[in-house]
């Protein structure tokens, strides 16, 4: 990890817990049950990651149970610290259920004999920041003892039979088709998270429950072996697992210790061709300006071309511009995509803030939308694509770039596009973690903004959509879709205030097909725009005959605002007329 990632893994002070648990078989000949739990050593996995704690009760009816409760809470902790840092947990967690549950279930069919499939309760909860990620499945059980007070986080999935045992609803590996509960719970310093399976809860009052619990000491494992062994003493048939976790710290957001680690490394000087930092010789000044600057430089040991990007000194007290810095290179060194600028490692020994970032020979999209001011449609289409497959390599990755706009992407000799600058994007992992680091005031650039942001939201996968197709609109007609007014600024909840004008109005043989999906993209709001990207581009391409069919049978003011307001004046103008007439008759 470099300087930069450990700063920005060291914001706040690293979650701790501690953990205990025991497990035993009880009065049956094998053990089903199974536990696990994960503390990594790195605080930086501790901050993106998290910590994770599960338990699982394999159904007995199957001969695999053992295998199928272990492999779950196993299995689970592995792939989902795999998963990449810029997934939200809920994401994380989902993608490796579903795939545990498939594996599972497909394994589970390959034997004719239903007691051989591999079926298993599973409860866990993933600790991030200050919130526990709460995921569960069946009829094992998680409980927060916090204050004295006991309360059950989880509801069992079974069905409870008139004189017979309660059989489970839901479980892994019962159904091709999983269904998991999924709920945040915020955590507090000496929360003790409970997990048990029926073998344990079953048996026990809560009276017991409580008093075993308010007398856990520091040592957990003891206490959770009380729990069995009282769970046993008081007639459980079955297997028996009780797993402890207490919250011990939690991350502390100070804003006088976040801009102390954001100021640790220093802001470069203003370089000049000929100038050194580090072993990169500067060889062009690309751009210099009030926010940061750009150069083309050298690198002396492998003589590659890189672009270097450092702060400006005017943004060197503030920490929100500083934290926007850091995350750029954060989530530049995370993707891998030829339609995204690659950053490379910082200099782990550098004392400077700096990014190194691909050099890309092109043009930006801006100018060439000054050098082609009336492009053909094919050719806008192929280059929309080419930007599509880039905001979908975010879309993968859990993030959403809020600042699309056409100084932001650079077009190659090859007219393949490339997005650049990532200090406005949000990543659904980071949010997760709690930050005194607020944004004050909207990201992006006012013209290609989405309404929401204007509105306080942070923005989704459509709200990028909207800035697609703004681009796109402004490539084919060399104007913007939306006269962006002090109106609309002042009053960003309403959406009545955005004024669609249609691409037709600034090139004529544009036909209403295209105008519609343009008018789509960049729908006000989210809810009216397109769920996904790749239906834009069809309807880009070839003509939406169903949103043909609702424009023509919508009233007049949908269909021709225009008109329809010139038409009402002109009826207010006669009437008033009229009325002139009559008075003075």
């Amino acid at each position: 990890m470099s300087m930069i990632e450990d700063i920005k893994a060291q914001v706040p002070q690293v979650l701790r817990v501690s953990v205990g648990g025991y497990t035993t078989a009880g009065v049956k000949e094998r053990n089903e049950d199974a536990f696990a739990a994960k503390l990594p050593s790195s605080p930086g996995v501790v901050n993106y990651k998290g910590i994770v704690a599960c338990i699982a009760d394999g159904v007995s009816c199957s001969d695999n149970a053992q295998q199928a409760s272990i492999t779950s809470v196993t299995q689970f902790i592995a792939d989902y610290y795999s998963t990449p840092d810029s997934w939200s947990v809920k994401k994380s967690a989902a993608r490796v259920l579903t795939s545990l549950n498939a594996w599972l279930f497909h394994h589970g069919q390959q034997s004719d004999l239903r007691h051989n499939g591999l079926v298993t309760t599973f409860s866990g909860v993933v600790f991030k920041s200050t919130t526990a990620h709460i995921l569960h499945a069946g009829d094992s059980r998680i409980y927060r003892f916090r204050e004295g007070a006991l309360e059950q986080l989880t509801r069992d999935h079974s069905h409870n039979q008139y004189g017979r045992k309660s059989f489970i609803t839901r479980a892994l590996g019962m159904d091709s088709r999983l269904e998991v509960d999924y709920r945040q719970e915020s955590l507090q310093v000496g929360d003790l998270l409970v997990f048990t399976t029926d073998g344990v809860h079953d048996f026990l009052s809560s009276q017991q429950a409580l008093e075993l619990l308010g007398g856990a000491g520091e040592d957990l494992e003891a206490a959770a072996k009380a729990s069995v062994e009282l769970a046993l003493a008081n007639g459980s048939d079955d297997n028996l697992s009780c797993l402890l976790v207490r919250i011990e710290a939690l991350p502390q957001a100070d804003v006088d210790e976040v801009y102390r680690q954001l100021t640790e490394l220093v802001i470069p000087p203003v370089l000049d061709v000929g100038n050194k930092i580090d072993h990169f010789e500067v060889q062009k000044v690309i751009h210099s300006g009030t926010r940061s600057h750009l150069y083309l430089v050298k690198d002396l040991v492998t003589r590659r071309r890189l672009i270097l990007k450092a702060p400006s000194e005017n943004f060197s007290e503030d920490p929100q511009y500083l934290e926007g810095f850091i995350r750029e290179q954060w989530v530049g060194r995370r993707l891998n995509s030829p339609y995204v600028m690659k950053i490379f490692e910082h200099p782990q020994s550098s004392p400077f803030l700096y990014h190194l970032c691909e050099f890309i020979e092109g043009q930006t999209l801006r100018q060439w939308m000054h050098d082609n001011p009336s492009p053909s449609f094919d050719e806008v289409r192929v280059m929309a694509e080419t930007m599509i497959r880039g905001i979908r390599v975010f879309e993968r990755m859990g993030m959403v770039h809020r600042d699309l706009k056409p100084e932001n992407i650079i077009i190659t000799p090859q007219k393949k596009m490339v997005i650049i600058d990532f200090g406005t994007v949000k990543v659904d992992g980071l949010d997760e973690i709690d930050s005194p680091l607020g944004e004050e005031v909207p990201v992006g650039s006012v013209d290609y903004i989405a309404p929401e942001y204007l509105r306080g939201e942070r923005g989704l996968h459509q709200s990028d959509i909207f800035s697609l197709g703004v681009m796109v609109y402004e490539m084919f007609t060399g104007k913007l879709p939306y006269k962006t007014s002090v109106q609309q600024q002042r009053n960003p909840q309403r959406y009545q205030d955005w004024h669609y004008t249609s691409a037709r109005n600034h090139r004529k043989d544009i036909p209403l097909w295209l105008d519609l999906a343009l008018e789509k993209a960049c729908a006000e709001s989210p809810a009216q725009r397109y769920a996904v990207m790749s239906e834009f581009l069809t309807d880009i391409s070839t003509p939406n005959h169903q949103l043909v069919k609702e424009r023509q049978g919508a009233p007049l003011l949908k269909r021709n605002p225009l008109l329809f307001w010139q038409c009402m004046s002109m009826a207010l103008l006669v009437l008033v007329l009229v009325e002139a007439w009559l008075l003075s008759q």
